[in-house]
């Protein structure tokens, strides 16, 4: 029996860096989460390696991928090459385990973004199991799924749960359950934070992840939407149901708060993020707060193809949603196509122009 260690998603940029300093220098940062493909094409400077690696050598660092996109229904030379640069990283530091996020984001030419959701369909669940094999046998440790706090409609949001029980039984994985995407979904579709929650294996819960994000202006008058941008504090209704939460994830490990590095530039956002930090830190400390987490992870054994598996149906249907999206379709377009593996009929009508605003923002060209 343990306490669960609280750590910070690790970010380069000097704003972030000056905010978390005193942390750092406190030993109160017990974890530290790095997303490793973020440097695949780039140099870490001196100050960062040496960090990495001292949380490295202690046994404190988990890794967070960003890019494999886990449910593009086709195999490309990126996804090849993103697993040999992995395998390489986790030879050169230990990371205690390895995530990604649940979803596809890598389709033709609109490469960047967000993870955009698919349904629970035996084709893509099986698509998103050969993926998460070909992860997990490219390390030796734990792998796990981040759930998604981008969703087209209440379905997407209901079954998500489901979903990511399904695609980890095979690995032995283990879920992020990020909270602050539960909150978006929780505002956009108005459903009580913790209905969502419930509806999660929650016994699968190894990290929990904790951030802010921003309001979006409506496209059609009716209600803000929730994003999840990782640039503002930690909402307070989003701390209230955090203990709760902790108290029925009984084999969580680490919390981790994130914040984009460039977003804390002023005394007023560093003395509400430390703040934040602090109250985490006093609900871990909190007496009769224990994980049952003891048992070793144990790796199973699972026969993977030599070729991964591939639908090109469904890889059509990716490209001529992606494509839709950036083109600025509207609603009534996305609901008159003929999908099989998404049910677009009742896809939101907010949450298809916000894709769309995703989309655009990230591919202009």
């Amino acid at each position: 029996m343990k306490k669960p260690l609280l750590g910070l998603s690790m970010m380069a940029e000097a704003e972030f860096v000056s905010a978390i300093l005193p942390l750092l220098q406190s030993n109160l940062v017990d974890v530290l989460e790095w997303s490793f493909d973020t440097f695949f094409h780039a140099e870490e400077p001196d100050w960062l390696n040496d960090l990495l690696d001292f949380y490295s050598d202690s046994r404190r660092l988990t890794g967070h991928g960003v890019y494999y996109s886990l449910f593009d229904a086709k195999w490309t030379e990126r996804q090849e090459v993103w697993l040999d640069t992995l395998k390489k990283e986790v030879q050169t530091r230990t990371y205690n385990h390895i995530t990604e996020h649940f979803g596809f984001m890598n389709t033709e030419n609109f490469h960047q973004g967000v993870p955009l959701p698919v349904s629970l369909h035996p084709v893509t669940l099986q698509i998103g199991k050969d993926r998460l094999f070909r992860l997990q046998d490219a390390v030796n440790i734990p792998v796990g799924i981040e759930n998604l706090a981008f969703s087209f409609g209440i379905d997407d949001v209901k079954e998500q749960g489901v979903f990511l029980d399904k695609l980890t039984e095979d690995t032995n994985g283990f879920l992020i359950l990020d909270l602050h995407n539960i909150y978006c979904q929780s505002c956009n579709f108005e459903i009580p934070m913790e209905e969502i929650i419930n509806s999660y294996p929650l016994d699968k819960v190894r990290e929990i992840h904790l951030s802010g994000g921003s309001w979006q202006e409506s496209a059609y008058g009716k209600k803000q939407i929730r994003r999840d941008t990782h640039d503002d504090a930690i909402p307070e209704s989003l701390l209230d149901v955090l203990p709760s939460v902790l108290l029925k994830c009984k084999n969580l490990q680490y919390v981790i708060i994130e914040r984009l590095g460039h977003t804390i530039s002023t005394e007023k956002e560093k003395k509400r993020f430390t703040e934040d930090f602090q109250k985490v830190k006093k609900m871990l400390e909190a007496p009769g707060l224990l994980t049952e987490n003891t048992t070793s992870w144990i790796k199973k054994g699972v026969v993977i193809p030599d070729v991964p598996l591939e639908d090109l149906a469904l890889a059509e249907e990716q490209s001529r949603l992606t494509r839709l999206l950036f083109e600025g379709a509207d609603a009534a377009a996305f609901k008159k196509e003929n999908f099989h593996f998404f049910n677009t009929r009742n896809w939101d009508s907010e949450m298809i122009r916000t894709a769309q605003n995703i989309i655009k923002k990230w591919n202009p060209y």
